[in-house]
């Protein structure tokens, strides 16, 4: 039993986090479905990877509630937990569009079934059939509940992917215009309807209470920001939930995570991710090797 639920953990986490959007609700999640699991006779379970799935899904489901009550008090913008990947690939979980910050926020807006039901059959390829039986819904339900979901996250974010190269790239020139206080760069590189999103909670400078749009603002804000240099200021190029980011460490200790998404020809920044609460930042490890800049 141990055996077969390590073997199907990682697709668990993952299902699990797109729908939280938080490490610690995920963990607390399986827990719950190796508690279900393992109270089982295995004779009795015909299926293993559908029956953990079904489990950890509406665990998560149950979980919702209590997590938009947190999150009607959230002091700011609400960012998903950033997930960021080790130099040796250690917390491998199955990344890539499926787990981008600009996608989960996207999905924040759906309802928890339609976001449950777009990611088991849009990201990990679950059929309308088997949804149903996991969430005790008809197959045409699901499949209008499928329609619904697909038709909102398209009209909000186009499936379409920027080449990684191409968003390294742009990453490392909107850090080094954000920290060098170089406001002509960052007005060359932000698209006129830039948001910034910086997700505090109320426990960081960084934050604000709530998102910033525009250009001009933008790229303001953010050289005033940096307008005092800070001690320690080591910045690492990582990839959170799949895609290129900057890691932001100050004396050693996470500070922030920053992810921009791109236009859809890459030319230009037109959000900008910021996690600085330092309660989503506890995973992160800095990277040896370097050194302050």
């Amino acid at each position: 039993m141990t055996d077969v639920f390590a073997g199907h953990r990682e697709l668990l986490f993952s299902i699990v986090y797109n729908m939280l959007g938080s490490v610690s609700d995920t963990e607390d999640v399986l827990q719950e479905t190796w508690l279900s699991w393992s109270s089982r006779d295995p004779d009795e379970i015909g299926n293993p990877r559908a029956y953990l799935v079904r489990i950890a899904v509406n665990q998560a489901l149950a979980h919702q509630s209590a997590l938009r009550r947190r999150r009607e008090t959230y002091v700011g913008p609400w960012l998903p937990e950033p997930l960021v990947t080790d130099a040796d690939g250690a917390e491998e979980v199955v990344r890539g569009e499926s787990v981008s910050l600009a996608l989960l926020v996207v999905l924040e807006t759906l309802t928890p079934l339609e976001r449950a039901v777009f990611i088991l059959h849009e990201v990990f390829a679950f059929q309308h059939t088997e949804i149903a039986g996991m969430l005790g819904r008809s197959p045409a339900a699901v499949r209008q509940l499928a329609h619904r979901a697909r038709e909102h996250v398209q009209a909000r974010r186009p499936r379409n992917r920027v080449d990684a190269h191409v968003q390294q790239e742009v990453t490392e020139r909107f850090v080094a215009a954000a920290f060098g206080g170089d406001l002509d760069a960052l007005m060359e590189l932000l698209a006129p309807e830039v948001t910034l999103w910086a997700d505090s909670g109320g426990k960081s400078v960084v934050g604000g209470p709530r998102p910033v749009r525009g250009r001009d603002k933008v790229a303001r804000l953010l050289v005033a920001r940096t307008a005092q240099p800070m001690e320690g200021l080591d910045i690492q190029y990582r990839e959170t939930n799949g895609d290129p980011s900057a890691v932001v460490f100050v004396e050693n200790a996470p500070f922030a995570v920053m992810v921009v998404d791109l236009t859809p020809d890459g030319s230009q920044v037109r959000d900008i991710y910021t996690v600085a609460n330092p309660e989503k930042l506890s995973r992160v490890r800095k990277e040896p090797g370097t050194s302050p800049s």
